[in-house]
């Protein structure tokens, strides 16, 4: 399911940045963004959890890499989907 969250939060950032390109309202498209980052990060929390419910110790040695993956991703979706807004603050200032 994190996978599919994932793969709905870049599509959807790649549609907010398209759209402030375009100079349309881009808004709920960052909005969903970043909701479907933190689903994102909601699912794998689960995913993870279940193993530890089921005591599978050998998939939980894989959970440092997805934790280095996670922060790295989420940093750059929030840095992408805030862009527009950083890049309109800038251009009103000059």
């Amino acid at each position: 399911m994190w996978v599919i969250l994932g793969l709905i939060a870049i599509v959807t950032t790649f549609i907010n940045l398209y759209l402030y390109a375009t100079g349309k309202d881009y808004k709920l498209a960052m909005a969903m963004g970043l909701s479907f980052t933190a689903l994102t990060l909601c699912s794998e929390y689960s995913l993870v959890s279940e193993w530890v419910k089921k005591e599978d110790w050998s998939l939980l040695g894989e959970v440092p890499n997805y934790g280095r993956a996670l922060w790295f991703l989420t940093i750059v979706s929030i840095l992408l989907n805030i862009a527009p807004i950083l890049l309109e603050r800038k251009g009103k200032k000059q």
